[in-house]
């Protein structure tokens, strides 16, 4: 998610969940290519597995920049053809492109031949606009496995590009789980996952009996230990003991002394940690302390320990 899932929040929620597949905001090719930002694909090996997002339209261009992400070392380039940022329509990528599924094709076959052994996957939505879903995924889908996609990812909600911000459109427009229920049975060769409105590991459990991923986004982000605390052990059958909030809280000591030696600020780490101990005691005072002072000069892992609850 942008301005989220950055390098700090990953090596974070990875502390939860060994097994969970972690995304990275979304990288403009753009960006890498004629920009030269290569800093933006920097990530911790701690992070694996970990995909990177792209944002393009340009087939040449995403080719380019996926062999930027293949010789960082990510497990999966994904092609974001689902987020709704005006930032993204302006450039001509993101939930814009499922009114252009032919380029979509055109692009992905272009990022596998960089790619090599290393999958090219699709994250989108059911439609945009006054397109009608039940007509327009099923095509969608069909040319992105006529492509050589395997795995693609739908957010089970139309985008709205003109007349909802982005937010609006992560809430407003309804969800239409039963369509993507749908195309798993349509399409039953194809890896589909569902993303929104995910709000829980039960919720995860019984879309899992329908599909055969599940990506969750705010949830985990806001509630992190509710979604990716026990989700080795109920998700994957991990029989390996989770680490307690108090011990990721701990274990985030040796990333921030690193952090901080580097020049960095404590706050840019711990905005992504306020969620932690999200409906448990001594959370609010836990956001508090953090809030306050993460940012102030000189601020450091003790601010950390202070604000744990008792």
């Amino acid at each position: 998610m942008m301005d989220w899932t950055d390098r700090h929040c990953r090596y974070f929620h990875r502390l939860m969940s060994r097994r969970a597949l972690l995304y990275t905001e979304m990288v403009t090719a753009p960006a890498l290519v004629r920009g030269g930002a290569l800093h933006l694909l920097d990530f911790n090996p701690e992070e694996h597995p970990v995909a990177l997002q792209l944002g393009g339209s340009e087939p040449e261009e995403l080719k380019a920049a996926t062999k930027f992400c293949v010789d960082h070392g990510y497990d999966e380039v994904n092609l974001n053809v689902g987020c709704p940022s005006d930032r993204v329509q302006s450039g001509a990528f993101g939930a814009v492109l499922m009114k252009s599924p032919d380029l979509v094709a055109d692009c992905v076959a272009a990022m596998q031949e960089a790619a090599g052994e290393v999958p090219v996957t699709v994250k989108c939505r059911i439609g945009v606009d006054d397109q009608a879903p039940s007509e327009v995924l099923p095509d969608f889908l069909s040319k992105m496995q006529a492509a050589g996609v395997a795995r693609i990812t739908v957010h089970a909600r139309k985008a709205w590009l003109d007349g909802l911000s982005p937010k609006e459109n992560r809430d407003i427009p309804p969800l239409d789980y039963d369509l993507v229920h749908a195309m798993k049975r349509e399409f039953p060769d194809l890896h589909l996952s569902l993303n929104g409105g995910i709000q829980s590991l039960d919720m995860v459990e019984e879309e899992l009996s329908h599909m055969d991923g599940v990506m969750v986004g705010r949830a985990a982000y806001h509630q992190p230990y509710d979604i990716l605390g026990q989700a080795d052990q109920r998700i994957f059958g991990d029989p390996r003991a989770a680490l307690s909030r108090h011990e990721v809280a701990l274990a985030m000591e040796d990333y921030i002394g690193r952090h901080l030696a580097a020049g960095g600020k404590l706050a840019q780490v711990t905005k992504h940690m306020l969620g932690l101990f999200a409906g448990q005691p001594g959370a609010r005072r836990w956001k508090r302390v953090l809030s306050e002072g993460a940012h102030k000069d000189g601020a450091g892992f003790e601010l950390v320990k202070e604000a744990l609850p008792g």
